[in-house]
């Protein structure tokens, strides 16, 4: 199943919901061209204090699946030193932790092969491919339970979960602070 830009916002509610184990997101990009965080990562990036998105959506999203005893866990694959990008989402980060998600981040020439794609891995059985222009603006969503699909997917979570970083670590690390 293939979604359009614009129809994700109604379909994480439908994901999680559905959830009942984990969802596992890989992140893997050097940076996303998310228009809802363009001005955010402006201002960071000339001085101000770094704030994290204003919406509760993703919030109530994430503490509504773990008050129902679902893990929500993301690594991020990230080049270091991290691009401006990263610098800014790792500063957010702790916000997203709080919130219940398992934030870990993997410097990528520790991290192997890693898929060219990012998605979410729902209860090792659906793929929620995220979708990306070549400029990195969100594209859409394309959704598979291809048993196959799931099982690579989790091969991997599993390969790169092992050596990535918990976020209260990686902030003190020599690869936050170059």
């Amino acid at each position: 199943m293939l979604l359009r830009p614009g129809d994700e916002p109604r379909l994480w509610p439908t994901l999680f919901a559905h959830c009942q184990r984990s969802a596992f997101h890989l992140e893997q990009r050097d940076s996303y061209a998310v228009p809802e965080e363009a001005e955010r990562i402006r201002r960071y990036l000339s001085g101000e204090e770094a704030v994290p998105a204003p919406s509760r959506e993703w919030p109530d999203l994430i503490h509504e699946a773990t008050s129902r005893g679902v893990s929500i866990s993301r690594v991020r694959v990230v080049t270091v030193p991290h691009t401006d990008y990263h610098r800014w989402l790792l500063s957010v980060t702790g916000v997203r932790v709080n919130d219940g998600e398992d934030i870990r981040y993997l410097p990528r020439h520790l991290a192997g092969e890693v898929p060219s794609d990012d998605w979410w891995l729902m209860d090792a059985a659906q793929v929620a491919f995220n979708l990306t222009t070549e400029t990195g603006a969100p594209a859409g969503l394309a959704l598979t339970t291809d048993p196959r699909i799931a099982a690579h997917c989790e091969g991997v979570r599993q390969r790169l979960w092992k050596p990535a970083i918990p976020y209260a670590d990686y902030v003190k690390s020599e690869f936050a602070n170059p």
